[in-house]
């Protein structure tokens, strides 16, 4: 009888060693974990073989055991043995999710638009989200629409890992649904994903693409709005190279400068450039709120056909976010330069306009914005947000075609019953006009039901 339940003792044991390599499959990598669990077999096979031959010693050498008795001593070494593996598959379990985490996120977006048009129709991206430039001026006749849509819901993935020489490494990988190449509304409502973010982080470098440094995304008001102020705000991503050590980030970042012909006309994207546009940042942070000042240099360039010219642009951004003791919030935005081009107000103004003879000259511009949020309640708050952006152009040079000033106004109330659910309805009211006098506005309502996970 001993015997038999000896053998079935082995047989749990065995089983129990291989639940113990499978658990603990991570240590024993790259085909280890066969090896791994013979070595336990057999160390079990030994332990129980060491107590039958303790079983079967003469009265004279030792004391005599009975079966009941070693099937109880094997079952209190397997019980131990498989404490043993159990506690050593956790040990593995918690320094792997020490050395490496893993995480998606996102949210899941819909927006329902009304908006009005004083001075003629609007179709495209302009549509989706406020983007100052799309707004028709003129003496048209106004045109209303009515959108659904779901473009801005996004999804990402972030890892982290923490190697043995003590050093970091970081990913993040992010798409949303705005601005797609193709789709439409006729039947399936289907848009393809775009890259928001693709970087890798390295201790203190970071490469590839992700929000402008120039940019200060924690100044960034609280809209229903995919932007906000988009006429006001320096906001942009694009592939870079940077450096962050304490409170300093310097970064060398993609070129692409956008230039108005002589005269005034279509925009001439150039892709001409040969130096990085480069920025450095520095950023302040207390229980008061947060603070930056960044600057921009960059070169300005066109090689096509008989025009071949650069210039240099530069610009500065001053932001910040303050808390009140209500845990009310005030943020800001102030950015000047010239040659800022599609770094202020989503392109709005280009960086440059060429004169007759094929020269570049760099367009001025200035923004700022400010918005207060209250919290009525735990699950009720407001924005209020003011943005303005004038531009100083040479309309000898660009035409008077071309933007001079644009403003928005955005109020809300937003509603979360509960926590990453949120509920809102907003009113935008914007403005823009040209350097003939001309001008435009539209109104907008918006609705939007957001979910983060």
């Amino acid at each position: 009888m001993a015997q038999k339940s000896l053998k079935k003792l082995l047989l749990s044991l065995s089983i129990a060693a291989a639940l113990g390599c499978t658990w603990s499959g991570s240590v024993f990598a790259d085909g280890d974990s066969v090896e791994a669990l013979e070595a336990r077999i057999a160390e079990l096979e030994n332990l129980v073989h060491q107590l039958m031959q303790a079983q079967r010693a003469p009265a004279a050498a030792a004391p005599a055991v009975t079966p009941a008795e070693v099937e109880a001593t094997a079952t209190a070494a397997a019980e131990a043995k498989v404490t043993a593996m159990i506690d050593e598959h956790e040990a593995v379990t918690a320094e792997k999710v020490h050395k490496h985490s893993y995480k998606f996120g996102g949210f899941v977006k819909t927006d329902v638009m009304y908006s009005d048009y004083s001075s003629g129709s609007s179709s495209g991206p302009g549509r989706d989200f406020y983007i100052p430039g799309t707004i028709p001026v003129g003496d048209g006749n106004g045109e209303s629409y009515l959108d659904f849509h779901a473009k801005e819901s996004r999804i990402n993935f972030r890892s982290t890992h923490n190697l043995d020489n003590g050093a970091k490494i970081g990913t993040f990988l992010e798409m949303d649904f705005q601005l797609p190449a193709g789709g439409n509304e006729r039947v399936s409502n289907s848009f393809a994903p775009r890259i928001r973010h693709a970087f890798v982080t390295y201790n203190k470098w970071l490469v590839g693409q992700t929000w402008m440094t120039f940019f200060n995304v924690g100044a960034l008001p609280e809209n229903l709005d995919f932007v906000g102020p988009a006429d006001s705000t320096i906001f942009g991503r694009q592939p870079m190279i940077r450096y962050t050590n304490g409170p300093w980030q310097i970064a060398a970042e993609n070129p692409e400068t956008t230039v108005t012909p002589y005269g005034g006309g279509g925009r001439i994207v150039t892709d001409d450039n040969m130096m990085p546009d480069l920025v450095l940042r520095y950023n302040m942070k207390g229980d008061w709120g947060s603070f930056t000042a960044a600057g921009l240099f960059r070169e300005l360039a066109i090689d096509q056909g008989d025009i071949d010219d650069s210039t240099t642009g530069w610009g500065i951004s001053l932001s910040g976010k303050f808390v009140f003791g209500n845990k009310d919030d005030f943020r800001w935005m102030a950015s000047t330069g010239s040659g800022m081009g599609r770094y202020m107000g989503l392109n709005t103004a280009n960086g440059a306009v060429l004169d007759m003879d094929g020269n570049l000259h760099a367009i001025d511009s200035t923004g700022v914005f400010g918005s207060y949020r209250h919290l009525w309640s735990d699950k009720w708050r407001s924005n209020l947000t003011l943005g303005y952006l004038t531009v100083d152009n040479d309309t000898a040079l660009t035409g008077t075609g071309v933007t001079k000033n644009a403003s928005s106004l955005h109020v809300n109330m937003i509603y979360s019953p509960q926590p990453k659910l949120d509920f809102g309805v907003e009113l935008l009211l914007a403005d823009r006009e040209v350097e003939s006098g001309a001008d435009g506005d539209m109104t907008r309502v918006q609705f939007s039901a957001k979910y983060a996970y």
